[in-house]
């Protein structure tokens, strides 16, 4: 039994190394892929109504201190042993922050399209939702970030495990949101808000609703997400709030609670766009409310 017992272990041995090998290859190789992108000109204001635009897009409806955290010093995203880990980077030009490393176009890039300076693809980084932004709003967005003071806080580099690396080289872990982006699709300079579909299925967009429950709101699993990650509800007509009307979706939104008591899941933002004005959470009803009925997961 030893004669072939020991050629079949090396060989079993030579292909698991080549496996390995392939999977490491292939991953790098996705991570090291550069994108061209549009050089986007977006004004950036320095005035304070800009500044305070941006904090407000920021914080109650793009909601960029989820990820980098309310000073923007970042944090840890996801840490899993067989996945990998993802960090938001610190913003600031505190030791540690690339604040003083990114130039405005940078930014834009970043937000945008999820591309890095170098061209490389950003980590989970919502650019699918944010490239709906008008430059008006970006612009306001990068005041703001440019306009927080600095913090000391260096964040964990970005690690692919094992597993992470597998799924990476396959194609089956989507945490490259530029590879979703219609590159070539135009971007507003300026939207006038109103209450109104148009305004919010813009506020939908940039706010991440569309991200989550899907261009057609039907729900399911978020891509991208962690297979525990809570499924998205189906907010067509055929879902969850088939029967709602615009004080049921608001009294949602402001109390974390819907009509039948039941609390939202923690992963839903609810308290950042509890910040919202009913002006803007009645154009958001609006667009909700016009989409047909789908079965729910049909994005």
């Amino acid at each position: 039994m030893r004669r072939w017992f020991l050629p079949v272990l090396g060989g079993l041995v030579v292909v698991l190394a080549l496996a390995a090998l392939s999977v490491y290859v292939l991953s790098e190789r996705r991570l090291a892929r550069t994108y061209k992108v549009p050089q986007d000109e977006v004004a950036i204001p320095t005035d304070e109504e800009g500044i305070a635009r941006g904090a407000y897009l920021a914080t109650s409806i793009s909601n960029c201190r989820d990820c980098h955290g309310k000073d923007l010093s970042g944090g840890i995203m996801v840490d899993d042993g067989a996945l990998g880990r993802i960090s938001a980077p610190n913003l600031t030009t505190g030791e540690g922050g690339i604040g003083e490393h990114l130039e405005n176009d940078d930014l834009v890039r970043a937000i945008r399209y999820g591309v890095a300076a170098d061209g490389t693809a950003l980590k989970i980084m919502p650019a699918d939702d944010f490239n709906s932004l008008s430059d008006e709003d970006l612009g306001a967005i990068i005041a703001y970030v440019r306009s927080v003071p600095p913090v000391d806080e260096l964040q964990p580099s970005f690690v692919l495990r094992p597993l992470g690396r597998t799924l990476v080289a396959l194609g089956q872990l989507e945490i490259f949101p530029v590879e979703r982006i219609d590159l070539a699709a135009p971007r507003p300079k300026t939207l006038k808000p109103e209450v109104s579909k148009v305004y919010g299925k813009y506020l939908a967009q940039i706010a991440g609703c569309t991200g989550c429950h899907g261009p057609g709101l039907s729900g399911g699993q978020i891509p991208g997400a962690p297979p525990d990650f809570p499924q998205a509800a189906n907010l067509t007509p055929s879902g969850d709030v088939g029967d709602w009307r615009f004080q049921d979706f608001l009294s949602t939104i402001r109390s974390g609670k819907n009509p039948k008591g039941h609390s939202l899941a923690e992963e839903m933002p609810w308290r950042n766009f509890a910040g919202m004005s009913d002006q803007e959470l009645r154009a958001i009803w609006l667009f909700v409310a016009s989409v047909p009925a789908r079965e729910a997961g049909t994005r």
